[in-house]
């Protein structure tokens, strides 16, 4: 039981970080596109969103070569993003 709750742990901080991470990249992708990112906007934003994890089904744990170790941000209005 000891090891699920820190396996567990280990899968939630790890989730944290990747968020974490992502929506610094979007929020300075934003910026540098020159928009007006505020503190409180950003402020309010949890990195314990979880929507986009696969819950059930295979994982695969072979890394793609990403740039900056981050999928490509999405953008609204192109075609070629799932």
């Amino acid at each position: 039981m000891e090891d699920q709750i820190g396996a567990l742990g280990l899968v939630l901080n790890a989730l944290v970080l990747f968020n974490t991470r992502y929506m610094d990249a979007a929020v300075s992708t934003l910026r540098a596109d020159g928009f007006d990112v505020r503190e409180q906007d950003v402020a309010p934003l949890s990195p314990f969103v979880r929507h986009h994890v696969n819950m059930l089904g295979r994982y695969s744990f072979l890394l793609p070569e990403m740039p900056g170790g981050l999928p490509p941000l999405r953008v609204q209005g192109r075609e070629d993003q799932e």
